[in-house]
C-alpha cells in the first residue's frame, strides 16, 4: 500500500510538469504571435527582383555627375566653414577683347617736311567763309639763302587735280639760319567739295634743286 502511494505521487508530479509545460508553451506561442502581428516575410520572388533592378537602374540614370573643379571648390569652401548648399562655381571671365587698330588714321597737326635744311610746317587747317586756310611757316636752317616763287606752289587733290591757291606772309627769300616765317595758304572752299586731303609741293627758284613736298594734308571741316 505504501508503494502505491509513492507511485501515485510520482505520477501526479509528472502530470503536473507536463501540464505546466503545455501551458507555458501555449502562452509563449500566443505572446510570439502577438508580437509578430503586422510583420511579413520579404518578397524574394524573381519577378520582384527584376522590377527592383529596373527601379535601381532608373534611379542610377537620374544621378548627375558634378565636374571635378566644382567638387574641389565645394570641399575647400566647407573646410573654410563658408560653403552653401547648391553653390555654383562661376565660370572664368573671358579675356577682355583688344581694341581694334584703326587703319588710315587722320594725320595730326603740325605736319612737317624738310629739304636741304629748309623746313615747311603746316600748323593748322580751317575754313573761313568761302576759303579753306592752311596756317604754315618756313624756316631756313642752312648757311645759304633760298628764294621762292609762290606762283610755283602746287596743290593737288586725291585725284591729282591741281587746285588754285594764294599765299600770304611768306617771304620771297629765306635768309640763312633764319627763324620761322609764318604765313597762310588759302584755297577756294568750292574746289574742295568731296576732297578729304590735299598735297603741297614747293620748289626753290630758279634752279628747283630744293623740293618741299607734303602729301596727305587733311581737309578739316
Amino acid at each position: 500500500m505504501k508503494l502505491n502511494s509513492t507511485v501515485a505521487l510520482t505520477l501526479i508530479l509528472l502530470v503536473s510538469m507536463v501540464a505546466a509545460g503545455l501551458i507555458s508553451a501555449s502562452w509563449g506561442t500566443a505572446l510570439g504571435r502577438e508580437a509578430l502581428k503586422g510583420i511579413t516575410q520579404p518578397d524574394t520572388r524573381p519577378t520582384n527582383n527584376k522590377a527592383g533592378g529596373q527601379t535601381g537602374a532608373a534611379r542610377r540614370e537620374g544621378l548627375t555627375v558634378l565636374p571635378e573643379n566644382t567638387i574641389i571648390t565645394n570641399v575647400k569652401a566647407r573646410m573654410n566653414g563658408s560653403a552653401a548648399k547648391g553653390s555654383k562655381v562661376s565660370p572664368p571671365e573671358p579675356p577682355a577683347a583688344k581694341a581694334p587698330i584703326v587703319q588710315g588714321a587722320v594725320p595730326q597737326f603740325p605736319l612737317t617736311t624738310k629739304s636741304q635744311e629748309v623746313v615747311l610746317e603746316v600748323k593748322s587747317a580751317r575754313q573761313q567763309g568761302e576759303l579753306f586756310v592752311l596756317t604754315v611757316s618756313l624756316r631756313n636752317e642752312g648757311q645759304q639763302p633760298v628764294q621762292f616763287v609762290y606762283d610755283a606752289l602746287t596743290i593737288t587733290d586725291e585725284k591729282g587735280q591741281t587746285l588754285k591757291a594764294t599765299t600770304d606772309g611768306l617771304p620771297a627769300e629765306l635768309p640763312a639760319s633764319s627763324g620761322a616765317f609764318p604765313g597762310t595758304i588759302s584755297i577756294p572752299a568750292t574746289s574742295l567739295e568731296g576732297v578729304k586731303n590735299v598735297a603741297l609741293s614747293l620748289s626753290s627758284y630758279p634752279d628747283k634743286q630744293l623740293q618741299l613736298q607734303l602729301p596727305n594734308v587733311p581737309i578739316v571741316r
